[in-house]
């Protein structure tokens, strides 16, 4: 699973994810891949299974990118204390996604694989994504 080998803080704040993403919301390195359409927190967990359907559906032909990495640390109480206290334990990593990043690259594969095996990631996924195509890109070659 994807997290850092260390972080600034051990226990940060919430913070607010508001408004579109203004930066890695174009294609990069593939030729396809998924764009974000709502706000939420991804787990790192969710972005490994994510990220086994696509290499499963595609037998490790082509090339992926995760354009994402969880850095932010999340915590959480055991169940049943008491109010107070301080605030939890960290329990994982999550990235906060905004609309319009991407959050998955395809490259090396036809239209058809391509297509699939991110349709297979994002059902993993906890936001709904759109399937995005370079603009240069030819199907029919």
């Amino acid at each position: 699973m994807l997290q850092p080998k260390r972080t600034k803080y051990r226990r940060p704040q919430k913070g607010r994810s508001k408004g579109n993403a203004q930066r890695g919301n174009q294609l990069a390195f593939g030729s396809f891949g998924i764009k974000s359409l709502e706000t939420e927190w991804l787990d790192s967990r969710q972005l490994e299974a994510a990220r086994v359907a696509v290499t499963r559906y595609m037998q490790r032909e082509g090339q992926i990118w995760i354009r994402v990495f969880p850095d932010k640390p999340i915590t959480k109480k055991p169940a049943d204390v008491r109010m107070g206290k301080g605030k939890g334990d960290p329990v994982g990593f999550v990235v906060p996604v905004t609309p319009g990043r991407i959050l998955f690259e395809v490259e090396g594969v036809s239209y058809d694989v391509a297509k699939e095996a991110l349709r297979l990631a994002a059902q993993k996924l906890p936001v709904t994504t759109k399937f995005v195509v370079r603009r240069d890109y030819d199907k029919n070659a």
